[in-house]
């Protein structure tokens, strides 16, 4: 439900911007990705990153990967070469690489429903998609409790209206009011209805992958997206070294339909993997390549995505935390990844903290800060991430769309042409004068800095006099106002009707399953 503070709404005074960086004025429209000029910072040398590719294919070669209950994968990798044992895959040095570099695309671009919004990922381009996967949701007038239907809807429309925001993402978090046999359904809808921009769909079977598939055939044409690329889906292997069955169906469901793939290998350090990066980096590169390389061996040429996932353990309590090999892990994986020559994926504006409070802004902050120095193209949750996304916060998530537009403005670099010089406004001024009026600084002061909507920078007296109000405080009447006044994009009647018929022919087959 949207938020509901018990305070009177106050008006919340923010410059020219207000809706978390919505303009009240006509501007442009904001890029459906960010076109990157500032390059990747680079951890390893090439010494370094062929010893990790060297460490990876040897775990490839002499530990291998388990790809289980799933033998039509097993039967891929022996015609193509591999070593199969009951279940376990071995490859031989360089095997995997091989088949990834002669076909995977080094970027493509998936199509949105508003094709001005379509967004290209590789290269030098960088999107930002929500939070993914959170079971809890909470706010400042919301005690955490467990997500429903209405929180997913709302967070795609914040994510719709967020300028920041590239993607529609996909579980941004987990509607547990419906059956998990059903839930997929409603939330694939859920990004088609209530967002014109690309989305993620069902990968946690390979008849639910299926869904989201016939849904987006739906909405694209089956001809349109035999040749495109309409949506995502997230690839998880099980940490050490295996692909489950789930993982592997869904897998062959989006490779098939020639659908992007997102692999992502998750290790948290000292439970799933060892604790030192160097080992890591090579446990994860090892096991995204056996994925990437299936995908290509089903259907060369389907997009793939290289994702990472790192996190380590305390030891003490047993919780999982964020810690600076994290952040070295996600750096280096970039460089593995252009080396490799595929898009690649990683996480954002992550923080342990249970509140948006200072830790969560600091931690947020330098996660995402290396992250988007990694040369990361596409990027998961960028915004709205709580407790290491086992909860998507109302305020945050529009806090960090503030921080993405701030990020958004660093990747572009500096304008180096001849007017923004301002040749001739020294010329308007001369020595001892005054830039305030001149004709350069009235066509640009506008856009000249980052202005935040929510972010306060005014003096003292003037934000005690407006009432003191925090961030915090300013995202929830700015989500309310948001929400309020939200429209949902145009969708042809004819499509809308189609999704809901197949989804209530699809509901009434499918057992209220809540495990």
């Amino acid at each position: 439900m949207c938020p509901v503070d018990d305070e009177p709404d106050q008006p919340v005074r923010r410059g020219r911007r207000k809706r978390g960086g919505v303009s009240e004025e006509p501007t442009t429209p904001a890029p459906a990705f960010l076109k990157r000029i500032v390059p990747p910072y680079e951890i390893l040398s090439d010494e370094g990153l062929q010893r990790i590719e060297d460490e990876a294919d040897r775990l490839l070669a002499e530990i291998g990967i388990e790809f289980r209950d799933n033998p039509a994968s097993l039967k891929f990798f022996k015609d193509a070469g591999a070593e199969v044992k009951g279940e376990l895959v071995r490859f031989e040095h360089g095997m995997c690489r091989k088949i990834i570099q002669e076909s995977a695309p080094s970027s493509f671009t998936q199509l949105a429903r508003s094709p001005e919004k379509n967004v290209l990922i590789g290269g030098n381009a960088l999107a930002f998609s929500p939070l993914y996967g959170a079971p809890f949701v909470c706010g400042r007038d919301i005690e955490r409790r467990y997500a429903t239907i209405e929180d997913f809807n709302n967070f795609v429309k914040l994510a719709q209206l967020a300028p920041s925001m590239h993607h529609s993402g996909g579980t941004v978090c987990e509607p547990t009011d419906i059956p998990v046999s059903k839930r997929h359904l409603d939330m694939t809808y859920g990004h088609i209805r209530y967002s014109d921009k690309p989305y993620m769909g069902a990968v946690t079977s390979g008849w639910q992958a299926e869904d989201s598939m016939r849904m987006t055939e739906f909405v694209f044409g089956k001809d349109v997206m035999d040749q495109n690329c309409c949506v995502l889906g997230m690839i998880n292997p099980t940490g050490p070294l295996v692909y489950d069955a789930d993982a592997l169906e869904s897998l062959h469901v989006y490779a098939a339909h020639g659908q992007g793939s997102v692999v992502t290998p998750f290790i948290i350090a000292g439970a799933s993997g060892p604790v030192t990066p160097a080992s890591m980096l090579a446990q994860l590169l090892a096991e995204a390549m056996a994925g990437m390389a299936l995908v290509q061996i089903i259907r060369p040429g389907a997009p793939v995505i290289f994702g990472i996932n790192t996190m380590g353990l305390n030891m003490r309590t047993g919780a999982p935390v964020r810690f600076e090999e994290s952040w070295n892990c996600v750096l280096g994986a970039g460089q593995l990844s252009r080396r490799l020559g595929v898009p690649f994926r990683c996480g954002g504006a992550s923080t342990s903290s249970k509140l948006s409070d200072a830790q969560a802004g600091y931690e947020s902050a330098l996660y995402l800060n290396y992250s988007v120095l990694s040369g990361v193209n596409f990027l998961i949750h960028a915004a709205g991430s709580l407790e290491l996304g086992l909860c998507i916060s109302y305020e945050k998530f529009l806090l960090d769309c503030e921080m993405l537009d701030a990020v958004s403005r660093m990747m572009t670099g500096i304008d180096l042409s001849e007017s923004a010089f301002a040749m001739d406004a020294y010329v308007e001024t001369g020595p001892g004068g005054n830039f305030l009026a001149t004709r350069h600084t009235l066509a640009r002061y506008k856009d000249a800095f980052f202005e935040s909507g929510l972010y306060d920078s005014r003096s003292f007296e003037q934000w005690r006099d407006d009432g003191s109000h925090d961030a915090e405080f300013r995202a929830n009447a700015t989500i309310k106002s948001m929400l309020s006044d939200y429209q949902a994009p145009q969708l042809d009647q004819a499509i809308d009707d189609a999704l809901l018929e197949f989804m209530e022919s699809r509901k009434s087959e499918l057992p209220d399953s809540y495990a």
